[in-house]
Order: C-alpha cells, then structure tokens, then sequence
C-alpha cells in the first residue's frame, strides 16, 4: 500500500481545499438560521471532506475545519511502525514453566488433602 503524502501547513490547505458556506441550522438563534455560518471543506487531492457548524462566527467556523482538515489528512498520513516478532529468552520459559509446576503443585495437594479424609 503507498500512501500519499499531502502537506497539511495552512498555505497548502487552502491553496487545496474547496470552501462552501451553508446554513448551518440548529441552536444559536436568528443569526445561525439565517446566516451561511456552517463551512464545508473538501480536500480536492484527497477527497477527504470535514465540517464546521458549532459556532455563530463563520470566521470560527472556517477556523475549525482548517484545523481538522489538517488532522485528518494526518492521521490519514501516519504510517505504524512495523512489528518484529520475537520469541522469550530461555530466562522467561523457565520462569514460566516453574510457575506453572507451582501451579500444579498446589492445585494437586488440595485434592490430594480431600481424598485423604475420605
């Protein structure tokens, strides 16, 4: 899998992105109903789309995606690093197995104590 890589600084993003304005509707009284104060921004290279309506202020609004357009694109962007398998050390099975024997010891002497009173 290749993944692209899209620069996220301010510049780039709005040199890349489509800015729409909407009503955005909800709380906020006469001036969110009836002003274009949600923005949609859409991310021409990448497709990735992100919205802005939780404040009255368009200005704060455009803010907002700006910010989560960048966080998206990198988190779309982040690559994990990969996994090498290892196996335990000699140290770590023995520890293990003797656990496990003083598992098994205690769990055979309490049935080994019941049978004995019978």
């Amino acid at each position: 899998m290749t993944t692209q890589w899209y620069p996220i600084d301010r510049d780039s993003l709005e040199r890349d992105c489509t800015i729409e304005f909407f009503i955005a509707g909800g709380p906020g009284g006469q001036h969110r109903n009836k002003v274009e104060s949600g923005v949609r921004l859409i991310h021409r290279p990448s497709g990735q789309v992100v919205t802005a309506t939780e404040r009255r202020s368009q200005y704060a609004n455009r803010e907002m995606a700006f910010e989560r357009m960048a966080a998206r694109l990198e988190r779309l962007q982040h690559v994990d690093a990969p996994r090498v398998p290892t196996r335990p050390g000699m140290a770590s099975r023995e520890r293990r197995l003797q656990s496990k024997r003083h598992t098994s010891l205690t769990k055979r002497r309490r049935t080994t104590a019941i049978h004995r009173d019978e």
